[in-house]
């Protein structure tokens, strides 16, 4: 197996096996040339002459001399090539002696070659898309919300003065190599002590105080801080915070209510409107060089107003997104949330999104057209419906696939997800439907 591993198509070992292999062939020749010359003179009753014949089997008909050799040949060949590769390349395996080399040199060969693409949002639902593309391309750059304002997020956000990393240490889970450790770490919450009292670090995960840690050291720099984390976690790609500067989301209900707070806000229901404190915020440079390079970009899944609209509410990010290149696609929510989106149907998701960000921001949308998925206990939500088309202009180009995890109505499936973006890029991808470099 881990031979036929590295000899996979893209990742530049099969041609420089041909070339030793040309070597040896050409030292081959010249040592049965040599050979020829220095038995020329030999007399063939002669000791010298006998000890000749009897290496190069005189004595085997001609065709069966050559078989014998080559296949010999081929072994220690064989054999010389695997002790080989094991011994420049086990230094370098994992820790646990799982990875070798091989597949760290296929991901950075062939995965590198992927398409580049962008996704915008947060919470679990982009942290599964990611899970899946990072299987398909290591050219990913996650956007992520910065308006959480509960958990140990809010708690840090408020002690430290930093935004909220919750759902930054999620996607840089999804996307480290060593994920399933990895996430178990980052993941990884402290309880309370022993008498159930909170203490310190009660509640919160190592990944968040490691995040809080790293812009620490930085000197403040939240940006640079997250960077770095993506380098020491060897991230497959590279997970942004959409601005380093906490945001706070604002709703507006049918009933003329305001609540402010993205915890308060999910649960709300009625939403009429949501908007963003402090207003004149810049958003990340190294976002809006990502959207701009990007070839497919991708908003969602996540909640719609707490996850993604945060994000898509700041101008640069909404202007970026207008004047990219790349087609733009929003992957609606398989169910809806109790309070946020009650009710809601694909139309009113559209709608809503393009109502508070501009006309003809979103060129394609994915939706899920299974629903037959198991519904978990206690489940408030229901599935989303099918109406279409939404009442804006232009009309997305409208997608549907069978995205949902069937063993839970309520999330979308990581593989099937990443599947059909990518069947949508390859069918979308390099020709935007809409003229780009509008703003508005």
């Amino acid at each position: 197996m881990n031979l036929r591993r590295w000899l996979t198509p893209g990742i530049g070992i099969k041609r420089w096996l041909l070339v030793v292999f040309v070597g040896l062939l050409l030292l081959a020749l010249a040592f049965a040339h040599m050979l020829r010359q220095a038995t020329r003179d030999l007399s063939p009753g002669g000791l010298a002459g006998t000890i000749i014949d009897s290496l190069t089997l005189q004595f085997l008909p001609y065709p069966l001399r050559g078989l014998i050799v080559a296949l010999a040949g081929l072994t220690v060949v064989i054999v010389g090539a695997i002790g080989l590769g094991r011994a420049l390349t086990d230094p370098f395996r994992s820790d646990d002696g799982q990875r070798p080399l091989v597949e760290l040199i296929y991901q950075k060969r062939f995965l590198a070659r992927g398409p580049r693409i962008v996704a915008i949002g947060g919470g679990t639902g982009l942290s599964a898309l990611l899970r899946g593309l990072k299987e398909h391309t290591s050219n990913l750059t996650a956007v992520v919300t910065v308006a959480d304002d509960g958990g140990s997020s809010g708690v840090l956000r408020t002690g430290l003065g930093i935004p909220p990393v919750g759902d930054i240490r999620n996607c840089i889970a999804a996307l480290a190599d060593a994920e399933p450790l990895m996430n178990e770490l980052l993941q990884y919450r402290f309880p309370a002590s022993a008498e159930g009292e909170a203490h310190g670090l009660a509640g919160h995960p190592v990944g968040n105080l490691l995040l809080a840690a790293m812009t620490a050291v930085e000197g403040g720099d939240f940006e640079e801080g997250v960077r770095r984390i993506n380098r020491i976690l060897a991230v497959r790609g590279q997970v942004v915070p959409v601005t380093a500067v906490p945001l706070t989301l604002h709703a507006e209900l049918r009933d003329g209510v305001t609540v402010d707070g993205q915890s308060s806000i999910m649960t709300a229901s009625g939403i009429e409107r949501v908007w963003l404190t402090p207003r004149d915020v810049r958003a990340s440079a190294d976002a809006l060089a990502a959207i701009a390079d990007a070839e497919l970009i991708v908003i969602g899944p996540g909640s719609l107003y707490t996850s993604l609209l945060p994000s898509l509410l700041l101008p640069d990010i909404r202007d970026a997104l207008l004047a990219a290149a790349a087609p733009v696609v929003y992957v609606c929510n398989v169910a809806t949330q109790a309070g946020e989106t009650a009710g809601y149907d694909l139309a009113a998701h559209v709608e809503a999104l393009t109502g508070h960000t501009a006309p003809g921001l979103i060129d394609v949308v994915l939706a899920n057209n299974r629903f037959d998925a198991r519904t978990p206990t206690g489940w408030r939500a229901e599935p989303v419906n099918l109406r279409w088309p939404p009442a804006t202009q232009p009309v997305p180009h409208l997608i549907l696939d069978s995205v949902v995890d069937p063993a839970n109505a309520h999330h979308h499936d990581p593989t099937s997800l990443a599947d059909a973006v990518l069947r949508t890029y390859e069918r979308e991808g390099g020709s935007r439907r809409r003229a780009a470099g509008r703003t508005a």
